[in-house]
């Protein structure tokens, strides 16, 4: 079977690299433009393409179009795009977090249409940040759909779903890695099913709909009046990207791990003050309850763990976050 792969960041990396061990041939890769990244703001290749241009044994053409609409911004850039895609003779397009919305003559090209690898469990978060907004929401499970495209967002017939649970432990960096590896594997299983007829659409029920919105910078900042439950969550939730953080005087403190200490409030303290420190954490008291902070890090610095952070940074009880 032939695969054209469109995809950009690290979650869709390791699905390409499982179709490509699982022995399907991929002409044709698609990902997003070089874009600045790092201090230096050089530009920098996706993990798609960087990928694709390493492997040795199988010649992997790749394209970075800005957009795939054809009476759009960059009509150029989609008309070669598709000059490459109708070349690429593939029976199946997999699209996995590729940033680019397929116009219809997209879905319609493929013999077998466009599959994505949603990593939610549809109709729940459809959209750009289904594994932050799961966590954020205190969900206990997720998983990954397998989905036939159509021209809705994530509106398309399910075709494979696998759920995973939801740990406390987990932040988005590492459900996303686990996501990964089972979008991976299903996605393999989907098209070995694809190519023999065994698979079976499903519509998506009408029940149970809601929509992960893009992460805003903006959001990551804590807002102690709630619970400690909430915070602790929206801590998980924004690591790695973009980070939780809180004002402490005239410095921006990221918090990465923390504890729930208690579920109680102290009756005669604003939320954001800080109880107690000592090397194993920072107490600070929420809207409701209380969190012990034990991964911090200051503007420029490194993720520390709070006993060395300690070291540089002399917190007290009686200061507030938030102020």
């Amino acid at each position: 079977m032939r695969v054209i792969f469109a995809g950009t960041p690290e979650f869709a990396r390791v699905a390409l690299a499982r179709l490509h061990a699982a022995g399907f041939e991929i002409p044709l890769v698609l990902t997003q433009p070089d874009r600045p990244a790092g201090r230096g703001m050089k530009l920098q290749a996706s993990a798609v393409k960087q990928w694709a241009q390493n492997q040795q044994d199988q010649q992997i053409a790749v394209a970075q179009p800005r957009s795939l609409r054809l009476d759009g911004k960059y009509p150029d850039d989609a008309a070669a795009a598709r000059d490459a895609i109708e070349a690429a003779r593939a029976d199946v397009m997999v699209v996995a977090a590729y940033g680019l919305i397929l116009p219809q003559w997209v879905l319609d090209l493929p013999r077998l249409g466009c599959l994505n690898i949603h990593a939610s469990l549809l109709p729940r978060w459809r959209g750009a940040a289904p594994i932050h907004r799961a966590i954020e929401a205190g969900d206990a499970e997720t998983g990954v759909t397998i989905m036939q495209m159509d021209a809705g967002l994530d509106t398309g017939d399910m075709l494979l779903v696998e759920s995973l649970p939801i740990t406390p432990g987990d932040s988005t960096g590492r459900l996303h890695d686990r996501l990964a590896e089972l979008g991976g594997r299903l996605i393999a299983q989907a098209l070995g099913l694809a190519a023999c007829g065994g698979l079976r659409p499903v519509k998506q029920p009408e029940a149970g709909v809601s929509y992960a919105h893009k992460i805003d910078k903006a959001e990551a900042l804590i807002d102690w009046s709630q619970p400690a439950e909430v915070i602790g969550r929206r801590i998980r939730a924004f690591d790695p990207f973009p980070g939780a953080h809180s004002a402490l005087g005239d410095e921006s403190i990221k918090l990465w791990r923390y504890e729930i200490e208690s579920y109680l409030r102290p009756s005669d303290v604003d939320g954001g003050t800080i109880l107690s420190v000592d090397a194993s954490g920072v107490r600070v008291a929420c809207g409701q309850g209380v969190l012990r902070l034990t991964e911090l890090q200051r503007a420029g610095g490194k993720r520390l763990a709070v006993a060395d952070f300690l070291r540089g940074f002399a917190l007290q009880p009686g200061m507030i976050f938030g102020k």
